[in-house]
């Protein structure tokens, strides 16, 4: 065998060893893949965990700010009725306050109008006629006066003639006595009289009322 052969052979036989020789792999590379995959599964799980906590938080406190927004609702609507109801309360006492102002005054007056009424129906004696016409004049002019003045502020009678049938509102009976011709809770007599203040009574009447039976 010459030099060229010799290297031929030796050749074919340094290829035959290489190539059954065992290929060697990395395994540190494939634990290293096998960690980034488990990571990346265990950050998305985390993730997935975080985003469901965080919607149930979020209901969670949504619910709460509604529950606020209705408390707080509620708490203006009931401001502003009570605002209204003391509105409209304050409003009534000022159109009242104007209305009855004179009470006081028509209630004085009052009893200057049952003397005057008093002294109009004392009996005339036949030896001072001219006298006592004169007065009973004076007396009645005064009381037209005075009845005048009450009417200009709304002081008025109630009605309670005899044969007017009773009403507790207006009257008050003094006493009861059989009607005769007049019936059953009627009034029989005017004792005093009654008046009202435009739509408020000041003073009932004092009447005597008929009894039924």
């Amino acid at each position: 065998m010459n030099n060229e052969e010799k290297d031929i052979h030796d050749a074919g036989n340094s290829v035959d060893v290489d190539s059954e020789a065992p290929i060697n792999v990395d395994s540190d590379a494939g634990e290293s893949v096998e960690e980034e995959t488990e990571s990346d599964f265990s950050e998305n799980r985390d993730e997935v965990a975080l985003e469901a906590v965080s919607k149930e938080e979020l209901i969670t406190r949504l619910e709460d700010a509604n529950s606020q927004i209705s408390e707080m609702r509620d708490g203006y609507l009931r401001a502003k009725a009570d605002v209204e109801n003391i509105r409209r309360r304050t409003q009534n006492e000022i159109v009242s306050a104007r209305k009855y102002a004179i009470e006081g005054f028509a209630q004085e007056l009052l009893g200057v109008k049952d003397s005057l009424d008093q002294a109009s129906k004392v009996p005339l004696e036949e030896s001072r006629i001219e006298t006592t016409e004169k007065m009973k004049e004076g007396l009645e002019l005064t009381l037209k006066q005075l009845d005048s003045a009450l009417s200009r502020f709304s002081v008025v009678e109630v009605e309670a003639e005899p044969g007017t049938r009773f009403n507790p509102e207006f009257h008050q009976a003094i006493s009861m006595i059989p009607g005769g011709e007049i019936e059953p809770d009627h009034i029989v007599d005017v004792m005093q009289k009654g008046f009202m203040l435009k739509d408020r009574l000041l003073r009932p009447a004092m009447v005597v009322v008929a009894q039924s039976g």
